[in-house]
């Protein structure tokens, strides 16, 4: 069976995070897990119409705040935010970090990240932001999850103005319009996702025409505990579902992921099986991934295995993974990336 390396960019600009700490996996599943329950009816806009002018108050997973005037220094205390805020051509002036205190914005952002963060500074690590150095940075909006920062809530308003989602993971694309709206720029988060979904479905359909037929695929991601397969309520399941793919039966429905034992190995079996195992420091995923591809039954898997970046298909959470994520696609499958 081949294995094809498709990694868009290297870990090398995660190396010195020993590719994300396990407690940062363990707050990034819960999160993922959780994804899509009931932000659709906390996270909209209050009743201002869609780009009217400052001030405007947002409603929120934590209630109501008010924004007096655009903001134009923003602190994301999680990555999915920065994301958001980066992908809306606004300025991050703080983030949190996964493994280290100095780590720099991950290179997937590409130019934007020098662009529209290059003064950014790190407030901390995920689990535990420092609010003396958030307020250090004069934010005028602070953006995160109450999955993540709950606690942190009043906190936080009373440093700056604070917006959170419910979740991360599946609500990517509502959390991106959610930050869209605190930031006076509803109609460029729409053109945003609508322009993601577009390539998504053009990738999708390239696929379908050149094999004949809809592929069913499945996306196994190693870690130190059981093996999952991924289901739709999560980021990548989200992808995989714009792209319009198949998949095998313990993949559909909601929830976060189906934990496989070795015992259970064909049911990932797809026409084509995307890899990836969490980069921890001790090295536990990769270990776990050798022994299973060790195992008799993952050699009689019929679906082709591909290995990808667990840093943009797992952690990433946001607009520019999954745009690289079409971008894995488009080449396993050799066609058009549609990125024009």
């Amino acid at each position: 069976m081949r294995a094809r390396r498709l990694s868009r960019f290297s870990r090398t600009g995660f190396s010195r995070t020993a590719g994300t700490v396990a407690v940062a996996a363990g707050l990034l599943a819960a999160a993922v897990g959780c994804g899509g329950s009931d932000s659709a009816g906390k996270d909209g806009a209050a009743p201002a119409a869609a780009g009217a002018a400052f001030p405007r108050t947002i409603d929120h997973a934590m209630g109501r705040t008010e924004l007096k005037a655009e903001p134009k220094r923003v602190v994301a205390l999680d990555m999915t935010f920065v994301d958001a805020t980066l992908a809306l051509q606004s300025k991050v002036v703080g983030y949190t970090t996964f493994a280290a205190p100095d780590e720099k914005l991950p290179p997937y952002f590409g130019a934007d990240a020098a662009a529209y963060g290059g003064d950014a500074k790190p407030v901390g690590m995920l689990d535990e932001p420092s609010l003396e150095k958030i307020k250090l940075l004069k934010p005028d909006l602070i953006l995160s999850a109450k999955v993540r920062h709950e606690k942190l809530y009043q906190q936080l308003s009373a440093i700056a103005p604070t917006v959170f989602t419910a979740d991360t993971g599946a609500t990517w694309k509502d959390n991106l319009k959610l930050v869209g709206k605190a930031l006076g720029k509803e109609k460029l988060a729409d053109e945003k996702i609508a322009a993601y979904d577009k390539r998504a479905k053009a990738v999708g359909d390239a696929v379908r025409k050149k094999k004949g037929s809809n592929p069913a695929v499945s996306v196994v991601r190693f870690v130190d505990g059981p093996t999952r397969l991924y289901k739709e309520d999560t980021y990548i399941g989200v992808i995989v579902k714009d792209l319009g793919f198949d998949k095998p039966a313990d993949a559909k429905g909601t929830g976060f992921n189906a934990d496989i034992s070795e015992e259970q190995i064909k049911k990932v079996d797809a026409d084509d099986i995307f890899v990836t195992a969490f980069p921890d420091p001790q090295g536990a995923s990769r270990k776990s991934k050798e022994k299973y591809q060790a195992n008799p039954l993952w050699k009689q898997l019929k679906g082709q295995v591909h290995e990808v970046d667990d840093i943009t298909w797992m952690i990433a959470v946001g607009l520019y993974g999954a745009n690289i994520v079409l971008d894995d696609v488009a080449k396993t499958y050799g066609v058009d990336a549609a990125r024009a």
